[in-house]
């Protein structure tokens, strides 16, 4: 019944700040039941965990990307958006939101998770 839709520019220059939603139906992002995740795969290369938030608002991010990387929650929209800053093109890639009803540190296996959205690819380019 979840189900994640991410949203967002696909084109940026670098240096500019990529600005990502993932809305969600058929869940409110404040139940204690899932985690809201950030993930990516650039091309030709394996899946990479980004961050997540708890339905209580807490987030956490991959070491790699914490000085950039923020994840947040719009709960007047049943959104998760996602920032990420000072964009190179080593940030192209296809970016997805997932839920899971458990809670792992950069966890990149599929069977964690319970349901993803579509994926949006974001390209940087100068």
């Amino acid at each position: 019944q979840v189900q994640l839709q991410e949203s967002g520019p696909g084109l940026l220059k670098p240096s500019q700040t990529l600005s990502l939603t993932c809305t969600v139906s058929g869940a409110s992002i404040r139940s204690e039941y899932y985690f809201w995740n950030w993930l990516r795969q650039p091309p030709g290369k394996g899946l990479e965990w980004m961050g997540v938030i708890s339905g209580s608002g807490s987030a956490w991010y991959s070491p790699s990307l914490k000085n950039r990387l923020s994840i947040s929650r719009d709960t007047s929209k049943n959104q998760v958006p996602l920032q990420l800053g000072s964009v190179t093109p080593e940030d192209t890639a296809v970016y997805y939101c997932a839920a899971a009803k458990t809670f792992i540190m950069s966890a990149t296996d599929t069977a964690h998770y319970d349901t993803w959205g579509q994926g949006t690819q974001v390209t940087v380019s100068s």
